[in-house]
C-alpha cells in the first residue's frame, strides 16, 4: 500500500472530511464563494495499516503524537483534529495554484494531497534535528518539560518574551537570582525548536509562590507578556483566515504574470517572492511557495540570520532552520540604514510577491509598509503575518505560537478533559499560521491576475488557529484511545478499533483480569498489529523515533533521506500534480 494510494471509493472518513471542508472554505474566500473549485483530492492512504482519514492514527506514525508528547515524557495525540487542518489548507494551495497556473496559460492540473503529507511538513524541522550529526535533547517522563507555570492561586499561566534583558528582570522581580534565571533562557527561547522547556525548578518553585496578579505586574513591569489558561477551547468569534485589500489604483499598467510555457513546470514558476521573516511562521509560508515553483529570496540582517546557528548544525548551518529555507537565496541588508532599505525598495520593485513576519509597527517604522511599497511596485502583493491582527486590541501581547494557542482556544482544545490545559511545545500554529499567509499571497495572486492590480494580505497566528475544528468542551478520551505499550514499543488502535473496545479485547484475549494494556505488553508490536489487522482492527506502531522515517519503505516518496547538499531528511512536496483529462 503506497502513501499515495487512492482513497477507497466510501464514505470519507471523519479526517478527511475535516479537510475537505477547510479546503473548501479556504477556496471559497480565495475564490468568492459560492465558486467552482478545482479539481484536489485529500486521498490516499499512509504507510501500511493506516486509515487515510484517521487523523489520530496519522499522527502516531508521522511523528506527530511523538514531538507533541515530547515535553511530558511519552507520545500524546493532539485532541483537535490538527492535521487535518493542515490538510485541507495544503488542498487549498495546491488547487489555488493550480487555477493559477491555468490562467498563466498552463495545462488545467488536478492536484492531490493526503493526511500524512500534511502530518510530515508539520514535523519538518524536527524530523531534519533527528536525522542530522547533533540530536535534539528529549524531555524527562516528570513533565518538567513544559514552559507551562502555576501560580499560587493555582492558576496556569504562559509566558513570552523575545529580549533576554525582559527575561532577567522578571524574574528578578519575583525572587529569583539572576545566575539561576540564566539558566532558564536557552530552553525557553530553544523550545519552538525542540519541543521541550526544561527550566530550573527555582523558577518554577518562585511563581508558585507569588498569585496571579503579581506575576502578571511582574511581566508588565518588564514587557514580558503573561496569559492565564483557561478551560475554554472556542477561538475569538468572526475571525478571517487571512483579508485582502487592493493596492491604490496606479497610471502605470500592471502587467499579467508571465505565461506558463512549460508543461512540465510547476505552477509557481517564474514568479518571485522576496521573504523578510525569522523562526518559523513567515519561514514556512515562503517555504511553501518555493515548493510550489516560485523564486524566494530572503532577506537577511548583515552576518544572516542569528538562527543559523541554532544546534544541531550540519554543513556549516543549523538543520532546523535550513529545513525551512533551503533553496533560497539571500540578499543581506541592514534594515536599519537608508541603503538597507533602499535594497529592499530595489528586490521588491522587481518582485511579485513580499511578505515578512515582522512586529507590529515595524513596517511603518521603517517605511516599508504596503502603502510604501506598492509606490515602487503597484502589482506588488504585500502579504504581512502577525500574531494577533487587531482582534486583542491596539496593543497586542508578544505575538508567537505559544500565546495564540492560549489565546485561541487551542491550549486546551489540543489537550483531552482531564488533562490540565498547556499549549504544545510543537509549533502547532506557526506552521499553520505560515500555511494560512502562503494561502493568503496566493490569493493575491489569484486576484492581481484578474484585476491588474496588487494588494495586500494580512493574517495572524490567532486567525489560523481558529480555522481548527473543536467542540465547546475538551475531548474525553479512553484508554484505547491513547498509544498502548506493548513489549518492544507503542501501538496506536485504528478508528474502526477504538470504536469496537470488545472486539479488541477479544482479540487480544484480554479477561476481566487482564486488561488490554497488560495483553498487550506480553507481545511485540509487530506480532499484534499483524493479529489485530487479520481481525479486522487496523492499527499502527507508534513512531517514536523520527530519524527512521527516512528508512522506511513505506515513506520512500514521502520523505528525502539526507543528501551531500541537505545532510538532514526533510519531506517532500507535499502535492502531486496531474494533468487534467476529460
Amino acid at each position: 500500500m503506497s502513501l499515495y494510494q487512492e482513497a477507497a471509493p466510501r464514505t470519507a472518513p471523519a479526517a478527511t472530511r475535516t479537510a475537505r471542508t477547510v479546503a473548501g472554505e479556504l477556496l471559497d474566500r480565495t475564490l468568492g464563494a459560492p465558486a467552482e473549485h478545482p479539481r484536489r483530492d485529500v486521498g490516499g492512504a499512509g504507510p501500511v495499516g493506516i486509515d487515510a482519514g484517521d487523523e489520530r492514527a496519522v499522527q502516531a506514525a508521522c511523528g506527530v503524537m511523538h514531538v507533541h508528547g515530547r515535553a511530558t515524557g511519552a507520545p500524546a495525540p493532539l485532541a483537535a483534529d490538527y492535521v487535518s487542518t493542515v490538510t485541507g489548507v495544503l488542498a487549498a494551495q495546491g488547487a489555488t495554484a493550480a487555477l493559477l497556473a491555468r490562467r498563466r496559460g498552463g495545462p488545467p492540473l488536478r492536484t492531490r494531497t493526503s493526511l500524512a503529507q500534511g502530518a510530515l511538513l508539520t514535523v519538518t524541522q524536527y524530523l531534519a534535528a533527528a536525522t542530522a550529526h547533533e540530536t535534539a535533547e528529549a524531555g524527562g517522563p516528570d513533565g518538567t518539560g513544559l514552559a507551562t507555570l502555576t501560580t499560587a492561586d493555582a492558576v496556569r499561566v504562559e509566558i513570552e518574551t523575545l529580549d533576554p534583558a525582559a527575561w532577567a528582570g522578571f524574574w528578578q522581580r519575583l525572587g529569583v537570582p539572576p545566575r539561576t534565571a540564566g539558566r532558564g533562557w536557552q530552553p525557553f527561547q530553544t523550545r519552538f525548536g525542540t519541543a521541550v522547556c526544561p527550566l530550573p525548578p527555582e523558577l518554577r518553585a518562585a511563581v508558585r509562590t507569588h498569585p496571579l496578579e503579581a506575576v502578571r505586574a511582574a511581566g508588565a513591569a518588564h514587557g514580558v507578556s503573561v496569559a492565564a489558561i483557561g478551560e475554554g477551547t472556542t477561538a475569538p468569534p468572526g475571525l478571517a483566515p487571512w483579508t485582502l485589500a487592493p493596492a491604490p489604483l496606479s497610471t502605470d499598467p500592471c502587467p499579467p504574470l508571465p505565461a506558463v510555457t512549460d508543461a512540465d513546470a510547476l505552477p509557481l514558476a517564474g514568479l518571485r517572492v522576496v521573504e523578510s521573516a525569522r523562526r518559523v511562521q513567515g519561514p514556512v509560508a515562503g517555504h511553501v511557495l518555493r515548493l510550489l515553483g516560485a523564486e524566494v529570496v530572503r532577506v537577511e540582517p548583515p552576518g544572516g540570520d542569528p538562527l543559523r546557528g541554532l544546534p544541531p548544525v550540519a554543513g556549516g548551518c543549523s538543520v532546523r532552520f535550513s529545513a525551512l529555507n533551503h533553496g533560497k537565496s539571500v540578499h543581506e541588508a541592514d534594515l536599519t540604514t537608508r541603503q538597507g532599505r533602499d535594497a529592499v525598495r530595489e528586490l521588491v520593485s522587481r518582485a511579485d510577491v513580499f511578505l515578512h513576519n515582522w512586529a507590529p509597527g515595524k513596517a511603518e517604522a521603517l517605511r516599508l509598509d504596503a502603502d510604501d511599497l506598492h509606490a515602487v511596485n503597484p502589482r506588488l502583493v504585500y502579504a504581512s503575518a502577525s500574531g494577533f491582527g487587531t482582534a486583542l486590541g491596539p496593543v497586542p501581547p508578544i505575538g508567537t505560537d505559544y500565546l495564540a494557542q492560549v489565546h485561541g482556544g487551542l491550549a486546551a482544545a489540543l489537550r483531552p478533559a482531564g488533562e490540565p490545559p498547556a499549549p504544545s511545545l510543537m509549533t502547532v500554529t506557526d506552521v499553520l499560521g505560515g500555511l494560512v499567509l502562503a494561502q493568503a499571497a496566493l490569493a493575491g495572486l489569484l486576484a492581481r491576475q484578474e484585476t491588474g492590480r496588487g494588494c495586500r494580505a494580512a493574517s495572524s497566528l490567532l486567525s489560523a488557529a481558529a480555522l481548527v475544528p473543536r467542540p465547546p468542551r475538551r475531548v474525553a478520551l479512553s484508554a484505547l484511545d491513547r498509544p498502548l505499550p506493548t513489549a518492544d514499543g507503542l501501538l496506536y488502535l485504528g478508528a474502526e478499533a477504538r470504536a469496537l473496545p470488545r472486539e479488541v479485547a477479544r482479540t487480544v484475549g484480554a479477561t476481566g483480569t487482564a486488561p488490554v494494556g497488560e495483553r498487550l505488553r506480553t507481545r511485540t508490536t509487530d506480532a499484534w498489529l499483524a493479529e489485530l489487522r487479520e481481525a479486522g482492527l487496523p492499527s499502527v506502531a507508534v513512531r517514536t523515533d523520527l530519524a527512521a522515517l527516512a528508512a522506511d519503505p513505506a515513506f520512500a516518496r514521502a520523505v528525502l533521506p539526507p543528501d551531500d547538499r541537505l545532510p538532514y531528511a526533510r519531506p517532500a512536496a507535499p502535492w502531486e500534480f496531474t494533468e487534467e483529462t476529460r
